[in-house]
C-alpha cells in the first residue's frame, strides 16, 4: 500500500514522502497513529498543493531575506565603549550587544545568533559584521565602535 507520510517516521521516511509499506503495516500503525495517510488521488493532490505553497513561502522567505540584506549595506550601527590608555578597551563587544543597539538605532530586528562574530570585538573602530540571514543570503552590517566620554 502506497503511503503519504504526515511527519517523519525513522524507519520509513520524510515528511512528505510516499512510500511503500505493507498492508498490515499501513492499516495497523501507520494509519491509526496518524503518521501518514493512504495515497489516494485527492489525498496526493493535497500533497501536490502543500508543496507548492511551501516552495511560494519559501521564495518569499528568501526575497525579503536579499531585501534585508541590501537594507542593511547602508546601515551604520554605533556603539561606545570605555577605552583606557592607548584605546585599549575594557571589556569588548558581542552580538548581543550588537543586536540591541541595531534594534534601537535602525529599528531592526537582528537575531543575536545569526549575527557571526568571530571573535568579541575588543578595539576602537569600524567592523564588517556579518549576518547570516537565511541559509543563501548573507548580509553585512557596519558597526562603527567609538570612545565613551
Amino acid at each position: 500500500m502506497k503511503v503519504i507520510l504526515l511527519e517523519d517516521v525513522k524507519s520509513l521516511g520524510k515528511k512528505g514522502e510516499i512510500v511503500n509499506v505493507s498492508d498490515g503495516y499501513a492499516r495497523n500503525y501507520v494509519l491509526p497513529k496518524k503518521i501518514g495517510v493512504e495515497a489516494n488521488s485527492a489525498n496526493m493532490n493535497d500533497l501536490k498543493l502543500q508543496k507548492q505553497n511551501a516552495d511560494k513561502v519559501a521564495q518569499e522567505q528568501l526575497e525579503a531575506a536579499r531585501q534585508l540584506a541590501e537594507a542593511l549595506e547602508t546601515k551604520e550601527v554605533v556603539l561606545k565603549m570605555r577605552s583606557g590608555e592607548g584605546g585599549r578597551a575594557f571589556g569588548s563587544i558581542s552580538s548581543k550587544e550588537i543586536a540591541a543597539a541595531a534594534k534601537q538605532q535602525c529599528a531592526l530586528e537582528l537575531d543575536k545568533k545569526k549575527i557571526q562574530l568571530p571573535e568579541a570585538i575588543k578595539a576602537l573602530g569600524v567592523y564588517e559584521v556579518s549576518i547570516k540571514l537565511h541559509p543563501k543570503v548573507t548580509g553585512k552590517l557596519r558597526v562603527k565602535v567609538v570612545e565613551e566620554n
